[in-house]
């Protein structure tokens, strides 16, 4: 097989948009009619503040050095870690 150096690239694209719709048309018909964003989220700042709470001291050293590098989030003021 050889290679022709004085050929042409040709331009290929890909119009992804009609895809990118059905994905999230398919997306939201998965979702149950009864799904609330919100309580999600609620739910989730739940689970943070119980995983970072009752930390030891060499526990909270690690968090701390965490945050600080910013590996993890810093939580608000009222957050367990906090």
């Amino acid at each position: 097989m050889s290679q022709d150096n004085n050929s042409a690239h040709v331009v290929f694209e890909i119009d992804l948009t009609l895809e990118e719709t059905r994905r999230r048309a398919a997306v939201m018909a998965a979702l149950e009619p009864g799904w609330d964003p919100p309580a999600v989220m609620r739910g989730e700042e739940e689970a943070y503040d119980l995983l970072y709470s009752g930390l030891d001291e060499r526990q909270q050293e690690i968090y701390d050095m965490l945050v600080d590098a910013e590996v993890l989030p810093r939580r608000r003021p009222g957050h367990a870690a906090a």
